[in-house]
């Protein structure tokens, strides 16, 4: 009952601020930029060290990523571009962010750490190159533990409390996502190993339930981007 409460509120909350962005007529693409921003300026409170401060800019930005696509709903204003757009953005502020990391822990000092980030941003992008690839050979590759939004999410967790078991845990999972995909798009292509099957199965259920309903799932690590409804490489 609270949490419905809670994200009824945040519901209004949007839409108030997507109504003053279309007023002042803001595009996706500005959204998408203004995110890209800030993650700069996350970078550099990383580097800083100032790492409360790092996580509270970083809510603000995923708020830009939040509404870029609404907005873009509201204007009609959704275009292939937007998404490609998107994604490039998305990767310089991923890579960004980390480098502001590398730097801190540079200063410190703190070697394994700084290879440590190091291994994180390798797995940020091949996580995104993985399945970008895989589906020019095969329809789908949505496995994996960690995408895009969970390496937000870890990364403002760690700001909080404490960023060097955020970045192991990071560095693990999103290179075994890498992996994961990798064994899944040549089971794909090779053969159907029942655990593949049963993913395809539920991708299947998933596409049919949106063709009955019109309307498109977000798939995790999926997200509506500036000016578009195309998915997200995450």
């Amino acid at each position: 009952m609270i949490s419905q409460s809670i994200g009824a509120g945040a519901q209004v909350i949007l839409r108030v601020i997507i109504k003053i962005l279309v007023f002042l007529r803001i595009t996706p693409n500005h959204l998408t930029f203004l995110g890209f921003v800030m993650s700069i300026v996350t970078a550099y409170t990383f580097a800083r060290g100032r790492f409360t401060t790092a996580g509270v800019i970083l809510i603000i930005a995923g708020l830009f990523d939040m509404v870029d696509g609404m907005v873009a709903r509201n204007t009609n204003s959704a275009t292939p571009f937007g998404a490609f757009f998107d994604s490039v953005m998305d990767r310089y502020s991923d890579l960004i962010m980390y480098l502001g990391l590398i730097i801190w822990y540079g200063q410190q000092d703190r070697l394994t750490y700084v290879v440590l980030v190091g291994v994180v941003m390798m797995g940020s992008v091949m996580t995104s190159y993985t399945r970008a690839r895989a589906e020019s050979l095969i329809p789908q590759c949505k496995v994996g533990f960690l995408e895009r939004p969970e390496r937000i999410v870890l990364l403002i967790i760690g700001s909080f409390y404490y960023m060097d078991p955020i970045v192991w845990v990071i560095a693990v999972l999103s290179n075994w996502t890498v992996v994961h995909r990798i064994l899944y798009t040549r089971a794909r292509m090779m053969g159907r190993p029942a655990w593949v099957l049963a993913h395809q199965k539920q991708e299947e259920k998933e596409g049919e339930s949106r063709q009955e309903t019109g309307d498109r799932k977000l798939e995790p690590g999926e997200r509506v981007s500036a000016e578009s409804t195309s998915p997200d490489y995450s």
